[in-house]
This record gives C-alpha cells, structure tokens and sequence, in this order.
C-alpha cells in the first residue's frame, strides 16, 4: 500500500479555523504523498487536470468528484469543459492548504478514470 493511499483512507474533519496554513516540510512532505499530477501552487493550493476522451466521461469525472466532496464535507473548485476536468483544491476557512486537502486529492485520484 502506498502513502497516498494512506491518505486516502483518512477522512476530512471539520476546520475551525484560526490554524495557519501548512508551509515548508510539512507541506512538501504531505505533497510528496500525492500522484505526479497533483501540484501545489503557490503553497497555497492543490491544482490537477484530468483529460477524457469526451465530455461525458469529464461530466461523469466530476459527479463523482462532487460525491466525494459531498461525503468529506470539503469542496473543491471544479472547471468542467469538453474533456478536461480540473481540480483546484483549498481551505478557504483558513486561506491555505490542511491535511484535508491532500485527503480529498489523494481520494478523487484514487478513483478510476475512463482511459483517455
């Protein structure tokens, strides 16, 4: 099993807030758990793109993102457009990024994506 699957089957918990953002090793420690296509930018947020063959199977892509995020209680920023799917994931609570956004990244990557 790998770390990002680890992550994986953590659960996102409600942010307070008044917490700061991760920074330096901590965040390149929790970044360095994700698949290649996730980056962080800005040490501000998580940004992936995800390319499909068709609109359908981007749409399907991001409903079932939207259910994950629904489930974590933590969404993510979703563009949809003719078969790319790009996810930009933040706590706006807190201006920054937690250990629930890798959480919810490492959940949406572990899902299976139409090949492309």
């Amino acid at each position: 099993m790998t770390e990002t699957y680890d992550l994986a089957g953590k659960s996102c918990v409600p942010c307070r807030g008044g917490v700061p953002p991760l920074g330096g090793s901590a965040l390149a420690a929790l970044a360095a758990q994700l698949p290649p296509e996730w980056t962080v930018e800005s040490g501000h947020h998580l940004f992936c793109t995800y390319a499909f063959k068709n609109f359908k199977q981007a749409l399907a892509f991001t409903n079932t993102i939207g259910e994950i995020a629904e489930h974590e209680n933590h969404h993510p920023e979703i563009t949809l457009t003719w078969g790319l799917v790009t996810v930009r994931i933040w706590t706006h609570k807190i201006d920054g990024l937690t250990e629930n956004d890798f959480i919810l990244a490492a959940k949406i990557s572990a899902q299976e994506k139409p090949v492309s």
